[in-house]
């Protein structure tokens, strides 16, 4: 007898040409996470960017709340290879945030509570393509999702769009972050399969 059974037809893999290869589609929200999940009570959350000459620009929950608000609707992308198309969130555009940051550097290190690290080339992170969100599909954004607040990259894996956001240090030289020192891809990008190291 096979391994697979007669008729079995896999994962729903769509015919939707926003679905990277590779991927199959969920209803659902999966959550996936390297330990522990944070809580950050609201009176104690801030988010900072780090200049390299050690500028910090800080805001604390109300400032970030009473910036210009942005409803992206982006498609998702998980490493583990499911997909959910449509997401909706809302939160405030990096461009907002980097206004008034003036820097020279290249290359972007996200920082999470509770010690998540990612980078990114700093050009990932502006130009409308990143946001710090605090909702989905119109309710505050749970915890074991990120929440109060995570970073949003959708043009890259997900674990690019580091949960339970604390801040941006931006830097001269590129510093892997957690995943990338265990063997994930340094930029990926799921349309070109960059899931891990070599891909």
């Amino acid at each position: 007898m096979g391994i697979i059974s007669r008729g079995f037809q896999g994962r729903r893999r769509g015919d939707d040409d926003r679905l990277p290869p590779g991927q199959y589609l969920v209803d659902d929200f999966p959550v996936l996470s390297t330990g522990p999940t944070p809580r950050i009570p609201l009176e104690r959350w801030e988010f900072a960017i780090d200049t390299e000459t050690a500028q910090t620009h800080r805001w604390t929950w109300p400032e970030l709340m009473a910036l210009p608000q942005e409803t992206p609707t982006v498609d998702i992308h998980c490493v583990t290879k499911w997909s959910k198309l449509g997401t909706g969130w809302q939160g405030v555009s990096l461009d907002t945030l980097f206004e008034n940051v003036e820097s020279a550097a290249e290359y972007a290190l996200a920082y999470s509570y509770g010690g998540y690290t990612t980078n990114l080339p700093l050009e990932d992170l502006l130009d409308g393509k990143a946001w710090i969100v605090h909702k989905f599909d119109g309710e505050e954004l749970a915890p074991q999702h990120g929440g109060p607040a995570r970073l949003l990259v959708p043009h890259l894996y997900l674990w690019k769009s580091a949960k339970w956001i604390h801040g941006i240090r931006l830097l001269d030289e590129d510093w892997p972050g957690f995943w990338e020192t265990a063997g994930y891809h340094n930029y990926g990008d799921p349309w070109r399969e960059q899931r891990y190291e070599g891909d």
